[in-house]
């Protein structure tokens, strides 16, 4: 299974409703399913890996298989529940995420910074562009990074600019969306490497910040300049 990065916009996720926002940043992880529009098996796995009802069916996959194999201890094993729950805590706690007491061995404190300083400057560059480019010039924007924290999966990623006017979340042209693609997650700092960062600090989501009114006059003109 492949790093999963969604941008969140209209244009992308199907369920539009789940967008709707009253405080910023919006949290969609452990809140609401986005189903991805136009996405590849790899992405729709992923999300559907997320919905805990699908783990818990795979977790307790065995227990069902025994029950077909060995038909004659079918109702002792149904009316087994502490197994069960011992099986499901296990591949939660245990197999899906890294431990707390192991968290914070994951990464090196100075290397986690550095890696979260790059992070913010990838996000302010993106956000001063999508500002410069729509002519923006009051209010704020939020460029929102939140990851699963699932260690032994593929990264699944959503990414989404928010506005506090409204609040919203802006919808995302395709050159603005590429421009995500292209520039948030790069060596040396991929979804990987910011995954371990997250989990070592328990903080699963990123909310870098931009005043539009901040924007230089030079970084207008170079917006302009791009989409000429």
């Amino acid at each position: 299974m492949c790093d999963a990065m969604l941008i969140v916009t209209r244009d992308t996720i199907l369920n539009r409703s789940a967008l709707e926002m009253r405080a910023l940043p919006r949290k969609f992880l452990g809140r609401a399913t986005l189903y991805p529009a136009g996405a590849g098996v790899g992405l729709w796995l992923r999300v559907l890996v997320e919905i805990e009802v699908w783990r818990y069916v795979l977790a307790l996959s065995p227990f069902v298989i025994a029950a077909l194999v060995w038909q004659q201890y079918a109702l002792a094993i149904a009316q087994a529940p502490v197994p069960m729950l011992i099986v499901v805590y296990f591949v939660e706690s245990r197999f899906l995420r890294v431990p707390k007491a192991k968290r914070a061995g994951l990464i090196d404190k100075a290397e986690a910074e550095r890696g979260l300083d790059l992070l913010r400057a990838r996000g302010q560059s993106i956000l001063t562009r999508i500002a410069a480019g729509r002519g923006l010039a009051r209010g704020r924007l939020h460029l929102v990074i939140e990851q699963s924290d699932m260690a032994r999966l593929a990264p699944l990623t959503y990414v989404s600019v928010q506005s506090e006017d409204g609040p919203e979340i802006l919808r995302l042209s395709l050159e603005e969306r590429a421009l995500i693609t292209q520039t948030l997650f790069q060596p040396p700092l991929t979804e990987r490497d910011l995954r371990r960062i997250n989990i070592a600090q328990d903080q699963p989501l990123r909310d870098i910040v931009l005043e539009p009114a901040r924007v230089s006059a030079h970084a207008r003109m170079a917006a302009l300049m791009d989409q000429r």
